[in-house]
């Protein structure tokens, strides 16, 4: 896991797209993120009176999951400046025309869409909602591939979408997600006692009980940085690495000392060339269960030894809630907004200081600082665990 090289095609961010309980578009989410202004209230889409748990990050206005989504895609491609169908004039017609596959034999084909969707009797009609609308909207063939792997599904689709720039095999991949809080999820959440009992999602603090769900939407054009450059599209963050790891312990516990993650991060960091004494921010899974917050500060402590106590961490999840497969990919925005307004995200909820933990959480308001590296980390049920390492623009 340590012999990566860093790419020889650099994989860009040219375009995020973001619909969530903060609101409409990344700033909203940023600026929530970096305040800690929780967005957590009492669920009244479906009955929640027989749960131990009745809160939820929502959603202002319900919506179809598959609008949500493609609303996310409309800001991602918009901000990424690629043409909209049916403008074919001057270069923007050719990139059209390119991205329809009208391309010399040379280059790669078209712009895959990599979708990280829940896996239940609606994926498939979601899927191919989302499919019809990109194609009608951005002239984009289709979803290439679904990854429902629970917590990492988003985490693995933009590391593939980063595999797939460096190697040359594509210039751009779309990755979007999404996530609504349904009965059927909250249920088995709630019976499963994973969900907080006082209703606050309290990352790595004393006395946190569990998680919350929340609704999410994202989306993000990864590209390679030579055509981003020829297009003068804007590049918001580079994929500087990313690694992925499985430890098998339990089918929902996590591996106690954090030995997946350690490796995803230390896969991310030698694929990115990247030192753990340049990583200046982390946004960590922090889920706010007791036993997976204490396993992954094991596994920072593990990577990072004696910088982890400058290490700033944080886990937005305490703002906008655990999106399951989408959360990877919301997380992922939240880092570039990070990274580029040079506020660190508060880590919301705390109580007090949990012995085990020892991490150097962000607190009481944003910390000001310009990272050059920061890491945001997933972990899903079966120990399954996937690391970004993004790099500032």
């Amino acid at each position: 896991m340590t012999g990566h090289a860093p790419p020889a095609v650099r994989p860009v961010v040219t375009g995020v797209g973001v619909l969530s309980a903060a609101g409409t578009g990344l700033d909203a989410l940023v600026d929530a993120a970096a305040h800690g202004k929780t967005a957590f209230t009492t669920v009244t889409r479906f009955d929640v009176s027989a749960r131990r748990t009745t809160r939820a990050a929502l959603l202002a206005e319900p919506v179809p999951l598959a609008g949500a989504v493609l609303t996310a895609v409309d800001q991602a491609c918009r901000q990424a400046g690629l043409p909209t169908t049916g403008d074919t004039g001057g270069e923007d017609g050719d990139r059209r025309a390119t991205d329809r596959g009208h391309r010399p034999t040379t280059a790669p084909d078209g712009t895959p869409v990599l979708l990280a969707l829940h896996s239940d009797l609606n994926t498939r009609a979601v899927t191919a909602a989302v499919a019809a609308g990109a194609a009608a909207a951005w002239d984009i063939a289709g979803v290439t591939r679904v990854y429902t792997g629970a917590c990492v599904a988003a985490g693995t689709a933009v590391a593939d979408a980063a595999a797939l720039v460096a190697s040359g095999r594509h210039h751009r991949v779309l990755v979007a997600a999404g996530h609504l809080v349904e009965p059927g999820v909250f249920a088995a959440f709630d019976a499963g006692r994973a969900l907080a009992r006082d209703g606050e999602l309290r990352p790595f603090s004393a006395g946190r009980t569990g998680t919350l769900l929340g609704d999410a939407a994202a989306a993000v054009i990864v590209e390679a940085e030579p055509q981003a450059e020829r297009r003068g599209a804007p590049v918001l963050a580079r994929l500087a690495g990313w690694g992925r790891a499985g430890d098998a312990h339990h089918v929902c516990r996590p591996e106690p000392t954090g030995d997946g993650v350690a490796r995803a991060v230390v896969a991310a960091l030698a694929r990115g060339g990247v030192a753990p004494a340049e990583v200046g921010y982390v946004n960590a899974n922090g889920t706010g269960s007791p036993l997976a917050d204490r396993a992954e500060a094991s596994a920072l402590h593990r990577v990072f030894g004696a910088h982890t106590g400058r290490l700033p961490v944080s886990s937005s999840k305490a703002v906008h809630g655990h999106a399951l497969e989408a959360s990877a990919l919301l997380e992922l925005a939240v880092t570039i907004g990070a990274l580029r307004d040079g506020r660190l995200p508060v880590n919301a909820g705390w109580l007090g200081p949990d012995p085990d933990v020892g991490l150097d959480l962000v607190l009481d308001g944003p910390r000001t600082g310009r990272p050059r590296y920061a890491l945001t980390l997933n972990s899903a049920f079966g120990g399954a665990n996937t690391a970004l390492l993004v790099a500032a623009r």
